[in-house]
């Protein structure tokens, strides 16, 4: 779904992908987005994710995914509900000149208390990355991924997954691979939709020429290793690595016996990438 002006200059920008594959490429906040979802291989109930796009005037943007609570009730009404009701917030924000960081604290404070009114146990994981000229910031409840990375491979940005195995990641004592594989891989301490809910809230990162940006549900980073998306997003264009992180994540998915992780799950991505400073200079 997207609401655009009759310039062509998008607005808001949300993919279900209930049923089929949703995908987009866009020029906003001076760079560019690619944007996908797509349904786990396995099951004919819908899709869970829910991904956004949404413009904070020219030169900011913020990049959404949610990742409803599978197991839970209603796990798509809670991640559509978590991202209508943060873009709604955020679009009467930016009508008032509110400052982009305080308007995603509020907007996801006010998507905890849209699923929580749902009344029937939904939750979603949510995951937010906002460009503000060359700064980006990521914003995380739950275990989607946000990551930066420079062209080269450098991880500029990294948040940890709200889950035994992400803080155990993080913590040193399990490396990335390893947690792949881990028993308890599926549980996650923190969502939309609970009382006790928490943003983590990252440091600003300032964006060089050629950082991309991506932002993910478990779907791919369940499946694919953080060194394969690494070399997949750090170079070439935003739909080719888009489309073969995702090719990827679902051969995984498919294969179980391939000794690679194999977790069958709806997959979202979001990949975002400013041009070269020269170029941006040179018009």
């Amino acid at each position: 779904m997207t609401d655009a002006d009759p310039t062509g200059h998008t607005e808001l920008l949300v993919l279900d992908g209930a049923v089929e594959p949703d995908q987009v490429e866009v020029d906003v906040a001076g760079g560019s987005a690619f944007a996908l979802t797509i349904r786990d291989p396995e099951k004919e109930t819908e899709n869970e994710d829910t991904v956004a796009i949404v413009p904070y005037g020219p030169g900011a943007c913020v990049l959404i995914v949610a990742d409803g609570a599978g197991g839970l009730p209603a796990g798509k009404r809670a991640s559509l509900t978590a991202v209508t009701t943060l873009a709604a917030s955020l679009l009467a924000a930016m009508g008032r000149t509110v400052l982009l960081r305080t308007a995603i604290l509020n907007g996801i404070e006010a998507a905890n208390e849209a699923v929580l009114a749902i009344g029937n146990g939904s939750a979603t994981t949510l995951t937010v990355i906002t460009i503000e000229g060359l700064v980006a910031r990521s914003y995380h409840v739950g275990d989607s991924e946000g990551l930066v990375v420079g062209q080269r491979g450098k991880i500029r940005l990294q948040t940890t997954a709200h889950s035994p195995t992400g803080f155990a990641v993080e913590a040193g004592f399990l490396d990335h691979r390893e947690a792949l594989h881990h028993e308890d891989r599926h549980l996650v301490s923190n969502f939309i939709g609970t009382t006790d809910m928490r943003i983590d809230v990252g440091a600003s990162v300032e964006l060089k020429p050629r950082d991309t940006v991506l932002v993910a549900s478990d779907g791919l980073t369940d499946n694919v290793h953080s060194d394969e998306t690494i070399e997949l997003i750090r170079a070439g264009g935003l739909a080719e690595s888009g489309a073969a992180l995702a090719a990827l994540a679902r051969k995984r998915m498919i294969n179980k016996d391939s000794g690679q992780p194999s977790k069958p799950d709806d997959l979202s991505l979001i990949l975002f990438r400013k041009p070269n400073r020269t170029r941006m200079i040179d018009g």
